[in-house]
């Protein structure tokens, strides 16, 4: 019997890939048409915004907790959340989680370290990038960053919020992620992290100048690992 998983969602795009990428590669372990258990709650994105565009992280915080209480309740053995932003307030709550969470950046890091990248580039939100989910998860293991710049941050902050998340993707959303990895690959990064959960379905190893850390499938992988085998 495989584990229960438990999808903190925040974003409807980030959430469903994740949770295919699950069902999709469950199939591949399993048997045809077979994954794990798989539950997911999620509050409407505009609490969470509300809460970010206030600075309220505690307020992000309960959020994800009320989440995690309402699938531990329902029977998940573990939580997941395929969003990284939101990470950033996990803190407030970790200690009253009732149930072990995976770290995204932390599932991302180790691929990372495991296939000797040494320095990464890190796109995502601004509130992401600005923050230290995953330089701290990084550093730990030995490994270097980049992050975008002022100007870079804010564009592909405004491809994200407006264009991303509503399942919107224009050639020029792939173009100006292109450029901002380029640049990083000048910089002497050798991989780069998709560090939103929704960037993965615009860039991947095919189009872009470094091979990329999808966020998104990696946790969703790692959680699928842990539902089977234990």
């Amino acid at each position: 019997m495989s584990q229960h998983i438990g999808i903190v969602g925040c974003s409807a795009e980030g959430a469903a890939l994740c949770y295919r990428t699950i069902c999709v590669e469950g199939a591949r372990l399993l048997g045809p048409h077979a994954h794990p258990e798989i539950s997911m709650h999620t509050f409407s994105l505009a609490e969470y915004m509300k809460c970010i565009y206030g600075g309220d992280w505690q307020g992000v915080g309960e959020l994800m907790l009320s989440s995690a209480n309402k699938l531990a309740k329902i029977g998940a053995d573990f939580l997941i959340c395929p969003d990284n932003t939101i990470h950033q307030a996990l803190s407030y709550v970790e200690a009253r989680l009732p149930l072990r969470w995976l770290h995204i950046a932390e599932v991302v890091a180790a691929k990372a370290a495991g296939r000797d990248f040494r320095r990464l580039g890190l796109v995502g939100t601004r509130w992401l990038v600005e923050s230290e989910i995953y330089p701290e998860k990084l550093t730990a293991r030995g490994l270097a960053y980049v992050r975008p710049n002022t100007a870079e941050r804010a564009e592909i902050n405004r491809i994200i919020m407006d264009e991303l998340v509503y399942g919107v993707f224009k050639p020029e959303a792939v173009a100006y992620h292109q450029r901002v990895i380029a640049r990083m690959k000048d910089e002497g990064c050798d991989a780069v992290v998709l560090g939103c959960t929704e960037i993965p379905l615009i860039m991947n190893d095919s189009n872009s100048a470094l091979p990329t850390l999808d966020s998104t499938r990696l946790l969703a992988q790692a959680a699928l690992r842990r539902a089977v085998q234990g």
